[in-house]
């Protein structure tokens, strides 16, 4: 059987032929999930170029009636859910429930800004003169170009998209070629809603070319990035020779404290999730579990026996827990650091090789790995790995647990899981990192609120919730006299 064919989408309009690359099953990669168009820097430009020419009219139409396609792209995904998560997980492999999840929360995204666009509020203030009427009201960037990794291939994707059009701005959307699909999906919801040509533009392909053209492209006024932190770096620097408006999610390397009052058996799962669910593939992922020395035995043991017990497979089949490496690539690189912690501090307590036999053998699995009494020099417990491998740190007390918490320097989420409520406060007030989180895993996060980092995880304003509202918009001020 044949694969799906996917296009590009510019100025309205579906675009294929010429190069292909697959879209292939991580868990079987003998399954092509689809097909898609290499997009190219003239297609980019092509891209830039009708988004430029859709902006006065889309800038210009009520915000409620931008709401309103955006409500009507949420029904169509809607209708659609069942189809589109079990895509989500054919291309990028996390477990159907949580794509299931994933699809979810891109709809109620959709759903949380089209209502942004009967409240999109400017400022009233007084003036010191009299007969003075002075206001602001809030005007869009202009095209913004946003680039979304592959472990959140729908979710990213609607958390930029939906601001991002409720505030007046046209797009340019590049996904992740790890799994364009899920991406693909959004974009057809808003076509299919009637959104005028030109205003939400989708190009594929290799993310190095692609990426250069898009910060080149000379109607591309701001930028928004989630991926690794070299090429968020790079991003920067060149969109700083154009003064373009940016803004980055990269990298974390994330602490999970555990202290000796803490709920015994809910940390011991808490740990696990934010540790090993969606393969360790979240930038929001535990990567280090400091344990206080009181309980550290106790809990690595339990630890280790809960890791043993997850179940890694296929995630469509039922009672699968973790998936598969998102690609050779990304299994590769974990290997490596895999290899790395054996050297530095010995044999992994669970996990550490690369899972072989029935239906392993065609997938990137790896098993779950849990390095113990690692120190804070070592070199998987300062680099992000993206994968499940968690660091277990021994901490004397809480002061000693915090120093090793912010010893690194990203700074995106952490947790502590502990019933001192005075330890909460303390914790809440001296943690270096912008998503915090109590008794519950590192990983987890809601749409209405902020989103992002400190240190190294991320700069430029927050995503989601009514911080994204101040990256895509900008400010008119009025004085008026009467």
């Amino acid at each position: 059987m044949s694969s799906p064919v996917f296009g590009n989408y510019i100025d309205g309009e579906w675009i294929a032929g010429g190069p292909m690359f697959e879209n292939r099953n991580p868990a079987n990669i003998d399954d092509i999930a689809g097909l898609f168009a290499r997009g190219s820097a003239a297609d980019v430009e092509a891209a830039a170029g009708a988004a430029a020419a859709a902006l006065p009219a889309w800038a210009a139409m009520p915000a409620p009636a931008r709401g309103n396609i955006l409500y009507k792209a949420a029904d169509i995904l809607d209708r659609r859910f069942e189809m589109i998560a079990a895509e989500m997980t054919r291309e990028e492999g996390k477990t159907l429930p949580e794509s299931k999840g994933e699809v979810r929360r891109s709809i109620n995204i959709f759903r949380y800004y089209a209502a942004e666009g009967a409240r999109l509020a400017g400022m009233l203030a007084p003036s010191e003169r009299e007969r003075v009427q002075t206001f602001a009201v809030r005007k869009p960037v202009g095209v913004v170009a946003l680039i979304t990794p592959w472990n959140f291939p729908s979710a990213i994707p609607a958390w930029k998209l939906a601001p991002a059009l409720i505030c007046g701005n046209t797009v340019v959307l590049k996904p992740a070629s790890a799994a364009p699909l899920s991406a693909w999906r959004l974009v057809e919801a808003l076509h299919e809603a009637g959104i005028p040509k030109g205003v939400v533009n989708y190009v594929a392909g290799p993310g190095g070319a692609l990426g250069d053209a898009l910060i080149g492209a000379r109607p591309v006024r701001g930028v928004s990035f989630t991926g690794s932190c070299q090429v968020g770096y790079k991003l920067h620097a060149e969109a700083s020779r154009r003064r373009l408006r940016i803004q980055l999610e990269m990298g974390g390397k994330n602490p999970t404290i555990v202290l000796a009052d803490a709920d015994f058996n809910s940390a011991v799962e808490n740990v696990v999730n934010g540790a090993f669910f969606s393969t360790g593939q979240k930038c929001t992922a535990t990567s280090r579990a400091i344990v206080e020395d009181a309980i550290y035995g106790r809990f690595l043991e339990a630890l280790v026996e809960r890791t043993k017990r997850l179940k890694v497979g296929d995630g469509s089949q039922a009672g699968v827990e973790i998936g598969p490496c998102v690609d050779d690539a990304q299994i590769q690189t974990v290997m490596r650091y895999i290899e790395i912690g054996r050297k530095e501090c010995g044999e992994p307590r669970a996990g550490g090789f690369r899972l072989s036999g029935g239906g392993y053998d065609k997938g990137y699995f790896i098993a779950p790995t849990v390095f113990a009494d690692v120190t804070e020099s070592m070199t998987i417990a300062q680099e992000e790995i993206f994968g499940p491998v968690l660091a277990v740190m021994r901490a004397r007390d809480f002061d000693d647990a915090m120093r090793l918490a912010n010893g690194v320097p990203f700074g995106l989420s952490a947790s502590i899981q502990t019933t001192n409520v005075s330890r909460v406060f303390e914790y809440i007030s001296r943690m270096e990192a912008g998503l915090l989180t109590v008794n519950l895993p590192s990983a987890g996060v809601e749409y209405q609120l902020p989103f992002g980092g400190t240190k190294d995880s991320s700069f430029g304003p927050k995503e989601q919730g009514q911080a994204a509202l101040e990256f895509y918009s900008d400010f008119k001020t009025v004085y008026l006299k009467y």
